[in-house]
């Protein structure tokens, strides 16, 4: 009995070393920004729209919403679809800032509150050290190519509509009425 109880410890440990072995390789297998490689994130499936007073405009987006995510974001990315996008999503009301360093594109830089309204739009000039920021605290932050705004007519004041902002716990989310709610509609 002595001897099978060896050999199942043993066989533990090599599943045991399999397993981390194979998380090892996995987890240095992403790409970060640590690496000098640009992060792709997932689409989401749901389109992030703004919702302007020429109507609406659909992106699809890749959401950073983890530390990690946030402070990879766009870098290395040297260009990106028109229609396309990231969006940032803080965990509470925040002062937050940006910078382009090691980002090789100009980007517009959209500063969105809790309740989905945009704050400020600020203009990104690739690999610059200058900090961007709305001068107020925001929840979300979308990344689009630079001119994208000026071109959709999205200006301050215009609402995102997405789940991730749409869900996103927090003081102050006036309640949602169906002409003005910060989800997703169906149309």
């Amino acid at each position: 009995m002595r001897h099978r109880n060896g050999l199942t410890t043993g066989v533990a440990c090599a599943v045991a070393a399999v397993i981390v072995a194979a998380a090892a390789f996995f987890y240095f297998q992403v790409p970060s920004a640590a690496d000098g490689r640009a992060m792709i994130l997932p689409v989401d499936p749901a389109p992030l729209v703004v919702v302007t007073k020429n109507g609406k405009r659909s992106f699809s987006i890749e959401v950073a919403d983890t530390e990690a995510e946030r402070e990879a974001g766009l870098m290395f990315r040297e260009d990106m679809a028109a229609n396309h996008g990231m969006l940032f999503v803080f965990d509470e009301t925040r002062d937050v800032s940006f910078w382009m360093k090691n980002t090789p594109m100009p980007l517009d830089l959209i500063f969105v509150g809790q309740d989905g309204r945009i704050r400020a739009i600020k203009q990104g000039e690739p690999q610059s050290e200058a900090i961007v920021s709305p001068g107020e605290p925001v929840r979300f932050v979308l990344e689009l190519k630079a001119g994208t705004a000026a071109r959709d007519g999205i200006a301050d004041g215009d609402l995102l509509r997405h789940p991730a902002i749409g869900t996103a716990p927090g003081p102050g989310m006036p309640p949602a009425d169906k002409g003005d709610s910060p989800n997703v509609d169906s149309d």
